[in-house]
């Protein structure tokens, strides 16, 4: 799979946004993953959080260092990938993050608020010219 799909859209800070009517399914990217190197803690929004574009919607860590990670669309968080939570009994598999950050590592599912669009994120293209960059 290519590190930048062209059927979702990114924001500067790493976040992608790939939507399915007025629901949009968020991660981050391979270049995120590669730059924190394997995460160790992921902490996610409750389900019913409102965001808007650009607020904090967790903070993931690795052995490197610790990063937030930002809602790229403004809604409600409607779903979290419970497989990278901790929950009674199980220990989250940040693996998924690591391994398949633009498919099953996916983070949390956010409804768009009225009248909020993508149009603001970049294209897989102007990603991919951003993280060529560094």
């Amino acid at each position: 799979m290519s590190a930048t799909p062209p059927d979702r859209r990114y924001a500067p800070s790493h976040e992608w946004a790939k939507p399915d009517g007025d629901v949009v399914t968020v991660g981050i990217t391979p270049f995120a993953v590669e730059q924190l190197t394997e995460p160790t803690y992921l902490e996610l929004p409750a389900v019913g959080k409102a965001v808007a574009a650009g607020d904090e919607l967790g903070v993931i860590e690795s052995v490197k260092s610790t990063s937030p990670v930002y809602a790229p669309v403004a809604g409600e968080v409607v779903e979290r990938n419970e497989a990278l939570a901790d929950g009674p009994g199980r220990k989250a598999d940040l693996g998924l993050v690591n391994d398949d950050p633009l498919g099953r590592g996916w983070m949390v599912r956010i409804k768009l608020a009225a009248g909020a669009g993508l149009d603001h994120l970049l294209t897989a293209d102007q990603y991919a010219a951003q993280i060529a960059g560094h």
